[in-house]
């Protein structure tokens, strides 16, 4: 189960939100465009909804955008909105169709691009960009979109030369166009990026790695659907070479991404739909992404583990785990936040959860519910047999859906980032343990 602390401030509500994969819960987030600003690790997706009663919407119903920033090693903190259907200047109202945005920094400033279906009926889509002094806005919106783009899914790149390229197109062809000084206007007429694979592309987002170029895109083949594909060049404006895909089609619905190194490390963002079970109500997940040595990208498998390094204070989702055996995970709801929690848990039973930080760490908790009370739960570290640093009695909580959070002190202390793996022990005779939904270290 995924939980969250709201905090009222004077900009708004700033939500906390720690998970795994998906990054969030608490609201339906999709095509998310990650980027790296003062060090810190932002997300701007689009928003999936629930349509309105009374607005019919057979596709995709997306009233508007929100911001995420990582805080600590595992947790999300909701901004807010940042920019609402009604609120385009040049832009239809009631549209439900604020499909990806983009946001890049240049110069002090910080340029948020967006398509919109304009007012004006001169084209499906036009694309429009507001500014701020803050990678966390408020921006201020330009009031015409860009003259001369019509097109969905902005995707900028600034090169090292700190000249703009701004990606764009829907359909079967993608456009690339650069951006005067203003980043508002563009400098030539767009080009076609050419010597792409045949089939619908959209969801263009480039980036420059060892000094090449790349240019990835959602890619739907006819007899998978869609896919994320790249294209490989030694200039933003091409020629490009297309490369084969990053990831796979996931259960037959859409997919959109960003690529983006923290940390020293190059990462994934995409989407899946596993909270809500509706390929039109998605949620933001990601991966690690790796290159091989000429360049060309590994094909990344959707894990549940996906990013992040949790710490003291945020926690562990022990049911997005890396490995289990003899258990089971199940989705759940409670108190209107939805997640999972690792079940069934037989007899030496085991889940196992890669990259925890333990600097600081001096208790640790546990969210049970538990049935019985015969037995005990382990936490190890390095590997299954390794040092047991915590132990848990089977508490009975009231039944298997009655929730309690428990804790205990670490045996000893622990520093560093370890694995971590949780044994189940009922006592002989005993078929299950407890339901676990989360672990939480303590100082």
């Amino acid at each position: 189960m995924k939980k969250f602390i709201s905090a009222v401030l004077a900009v708004g509500v700033v939500i906390m939100v720690s998970a795994q994969n998906p990054l969030v819960t608490h609201v339906y987030t999709a095509d998310p465009t990650a980027r790296v600003f003062n060090d810190n690790l932002y997300v701007y997706p689009s928003g999936d909804c629930v349509p309105p009663e009374g607005v019919d919407m057979p596709r995709f119903c997306m009233p508007g955008y929100r911001i995420f920033r990582l805080d600590g090693g595992a947790t999300w903190t909701d901004l807010g909105p940042v920019l609402d259907q009604n609120e385009v200047p040049w832009g239809k109202k009631n549209s439900f169709a604020m499909w990806a945005p983009d946001c890049i920094g240049k110069d002090g400033k910080y340029y948020y691009y967006y398509p919109a279906e304009p007012l004006d009926g001169s084209a499906f889509r036009r694309i429009g960009v507001g500014v701020s002094d803050s990678p966390e806005g408020p921006f201020v919106w330009e009031t015409n979109y860009i003259d001369g783009v019509s097109g969905i899914d902005p995707g900028l790149l600034l090169d090292d030369d700190n000249k703009a390229y701004l990606f764009f197109g829907g359909g079967h062809e993608l456009f690339v166009a650069p951006l005067k000084e203003n980043m508002k206007e563009i400098a030539a007429p767009p080009i076609l990026v050419e010597h792409l694979p045949a089939g619908y592309k959209e969801g263009s987002f480039p980036f420059k790695h060892d000094g090449k170029y790349y240019i990835t895109f959602a890619h739907t083949f006819p007899e998978e659907g869609y896919t994320i594909g790249y294209a490989m060049g030694d200039h933003p404006m091409g020629p490009y070479v297309y490369q084969g895909k990053i990831m796979d089609n996931i259960s037959q619905g859409t997919n959109h991404h960003s690529v983006q190194k923290y940390q020293d490390r190059w990462i994934l963002f995409y989407h899946w739909w596993d909270v809500s079970g509706y390929n039109k109500l998605r949620s933001m997940r990601a991966d690690y992404l790796e290159f091989k040595k000429d360049g060309t990208i590994r094909k990344v498998v959707p894990s549940l583990r996906g990013i992040g390094v949790p710490g003291v204070g945020e926690l562990i989702q022990v049911d997005r785990c890396n490995d289990k055996r003899g258990c089971r995970t199940a989705f759940h709801e409670a108190d209107g936040v939805k997640g999972w929690m690792v079940c069934e848990t037989e007899p030496n039973s085991m889940v196992r959860f890669d990259r925890v930080n333990f600097d600081g760490a001096v208790k640790v908790q546990a969210r049970v519910a538990c049935g019985q009370r015969f037995g005990h739960f382990e936490v190890r570290i390095d590997n299954e047999w390794g040092k047991m640093i915590a132990k848990f009695p089977a508490e009975f909580t009231g039944g298997w859906t009655a929730w309690k959070t428990i804790e205990t002190d670490l045996l000893e202390t622990v520093s560093g980032t370890h694995n971590i793996y949780v044994l189940f022990k009922p006592d002989w005779g005993g078929r299950k343990l407890v339901n676990l939904d989360w672990l939480k270290l303590i100082e």
